[in-house]
């Protein structure tokens, strides 16, 4: 069956075809901090890893997005965005689908060695992780992030409907085999919940007990909100406190409050060498950008800002201008001084390229 390309522009991704105004301050393979000091930040890409300009894998010819992070049983599970076997718009489109990696060494470059969903790790084509079609009302499920809570890995969703940046609401799904199946969990919140701000997440698990997420919305034209939620209540929508200012301080519980404006997409949060790391889409500026922080809570509007790759122009690319990037995932076995991050590219004027990269960061801390 056959489908047209989705209209994408409500999500802005088109208008990135313009370059960036911070471009020339990175002329030299600097990035720029909060305080306007320079950091000597090396980016270098490693490979395409699946999607256009790679051989077919697992079905999979067009894809973006790759969120990995490593199951119970040690491998790594990458979950993707909208799929197609051939290009975008093309035949036996899926989203979300899922690869397994069993690379341990990310400098020698991630590779793939099985599909999850449905139990068939060793099928040729990677499925659609739960059924549902691509309608006029289920226009497309879109990952936003997933984590490990100790034998059980949950997949935040994002659900697009009558047409893609319009979010009906988000769910929860989780896995209790490494993957290779799913099932929801009950869990959902509604597309308006806290202004539009809990649509697109990301989480990463303290050593308190509880699990932080930053959160924005779908259409990259928000702030971000920081929320927690103890990690053994993660099916519980009670159990998910803001962090917001009641007026003379900041709380838990408190209404949720920007913990920084601006206008964010896809995000990373990480704990890392003792650190949090906060990677995202910076759309406003057309790059992707990092912070490390010391607890989630700590402020980011003073935290220094590090831009690791920049928005650039077709035709004019490099190791560290990309152009209609997006997306910006930590890959397992980066470090904070040798990280390596999964990176989106989508060719919007005539679809060529679609698909996931790998870029290697040094010099961050």
């Amino acid at each position: 069956m056959t489908h047209t390309p989705r209209n994408r522009t409500s999500i802005s991704r088109r208008t990135l075809l313009r370059g960036s105004a911070a471009v020339g301050l990175a002329a030299a393979g600097l990035s720029v901090n909060a305080a306007g000091a320079s950091a000597a930040v090396t980016s270098t890409k490693i490979k395409d890893l699946v999607g256009t300009q790679t051989p077919v894998q697992y079905g999979i010819g067009a894809t973006d997005l790759g969120i990995p992070a490593i199951a119970p049983d040690g491998r790594a599970v990458w979950v993707f965005g909208d799929t197609w076997l051939d290009h975008v718009g093309g035949t036996n489109w899926r989203s979300p689908v899922a690869l397994y990696s069993g690379t341990t060494n990310p400098n020698a470059g991630v590779t793939f060695n099985g599909c999850a969903g449905n139990g068939a790790t060793t099928q040729a084509h990677a499925p659609q992780l739960w059924y549902y079609p691509h309608d006029h009302y289920f226009t497309t499920v879109i990952p936003s992030d997933v984590i490990t809570i100790g034998g059980t890995m949950y997949l935040h969703a994002i659900v697009n409907g009558p047409h893609f940046g319009a979010v009906r609401w988000t769910e929860v799904w989780q896995s209790t085999d490494s993957g290779a199946t799913w099932q929801h969990t009950g869990l959902t919140f509604p597309g308006d919940k806290d202004g539009g701000y809990f649509q697109c997440i990301t989480w990463g698990q303290g050593n308190d007990g509880y699990v932080y997420l930053f959160a924005t919305g779908f259409q990259r034209d928000k702030g971000i909100k920081l929320y927690r939620v103890p990690e053994t209540q993660i099916t519980n929508g009670a159990a998910y406190q803001p962090w917001g200012w009641n007026g003379s301080h900041w709380v838990w519980g408190a209404t949720a409050t920007e913990v920084l404006p601006g206008g964010f997409g896809e995000m990373c949060l990480r704990p890392l060498g003792g650190k949090w790391l906060l990677t995202y889409f910076n759309a406003q500026d057309y790059r992707i950008d990092a912070m490390v922080l010391n607890t989630p809570t700590d402020n980011l509007h003073t935290a220094a800002k590090t831009t690791l790759l920049w928005g650039g122009e077709w035709g004019s690319e490099s190791h560290s201008h990309v152009a209609q990037l997006y997306g910006g995932y930590v890959i397992p076995g980066s470090s904070l001084s040798d990280l390596h991050l999964s990176v989106s590219q989508w060719k919007t004027a005539d679809n060529s390229v679609y698909h996931s990269m790998q870029f290697r960061i040094q010099g961050l801390l």
